[in-house]
């Protein structure tokens, strides 16, 4: 599996740390455009697309998020990219839980946005995988509109509400489908708590989707696990709220946050 990475180096900080960037499902890598140009002073970045999503190719066959974070892992190495922090939203904080469990060796700090240890509801994401694959994803519009978004986001942001729904229709449908069922079979309950790597679980206050006990759960399942809210966000924080999502990733790690917060 082929990952499509943005790397992004400014000549000021040739020396700064990585910070790796992973976007939700249906949206694509231009999930954190303002927030790395915010940090582009502090970190040198990569944003890396989805199969089938923004730049990235389709999938050639099914596959899991430990496979999605492998080739992330080996799209790093190609790149000479063996130390970074890492942030993620939704689908890409799976692979950052992924990253912390399993390549904590190269992960130094996973920030986890919008996800859990596990999806509510399995089933009910096989059902999205088929109906996407007999239907195409433009069925998704109006429901992600209203759960990706928190109720002031269409109003103060149109253009880049536009742009994330017109990344979910151009998503290849076959793709998308297999990330449904990535997520279905995604239980990372086991390993966690062996996990050494700080760790900052980060829910939007409007986010019905993976809300404030999802994040908690998460904090309190590592050793050094800390949580925090986005104000004014749903299911998009780093798009609906990016100053405030580049500072937690700023700040963190920190010595504040070796434990559970809120």
């Amino acid at each position: 599996m082929h990952l499509h990475l943005d790397v992004s180096t400014p000549p000021e900080v040739t020396d700064a740390p990585w910070l790796v960037l992973g976007h939700s499902l249906g949206t694509s890598s231009a999930l954190w455009t303002e927030v790395r140009a915010l940090l582009a002073d502090r970190f040198r970045t990569v944003a890396w697309d989805l199969p089938g999503h923004g730049r990235s190719a389709p999938a050639p066959g099914p596959f899991t998020v430990g496979d999605l974070a492998d080739a992330l892992v080996d799209g790093l190495r190609e790149r000479g990219i063996d130390d970074f922090r890492y942030a993620g939203v939704s689908l890409g904080g799976t692979v950052g839980i992924d990253l912390a469990v399993r390549h904590a060796d190269r992960a130094r700090a996973v920030t986890v946005i919008s996800s859990g240890i596990s999806v509510d509801a399995p089933g009910a994401w096989v059902e999205r995988a088929d109906a996407v694959v007999s239907g195409g994803t433009d069925q998704l519009v109006a429901g992600s509109l209203e759960r990706w978004f928190a109720p002031t986001t269409h109003a103060r942001r149109p253009s880049r509400v536009a742009e994330l729904i017109a990344a979910l229709r151009a998503a290849d449908d076959a793709s998308y489908a297999f990330a449904c069922r990535a997520l279905a079979a995604y239980d990372a309950t086991g390993g966690l708590g062996a996990v050494d790597v700080p760790l900052l679980a980060v829910w939007g206050e409007h986010d019905r989707l993976v809300p404030e006990p999802k994040s908690a759960e998460l904090a309190a399942a590592v050793r050094h696990g800390s949580l925090a809210s986005v104000s004014g966000a749903a299911h998009a924080a780093p798009l609906e709220q990016p100053e405030a999502v580049a500072d937690l990733l700023d700040t963190f790690p920190s010595p504040r946050s070796k434990g559970t917060s809120s």
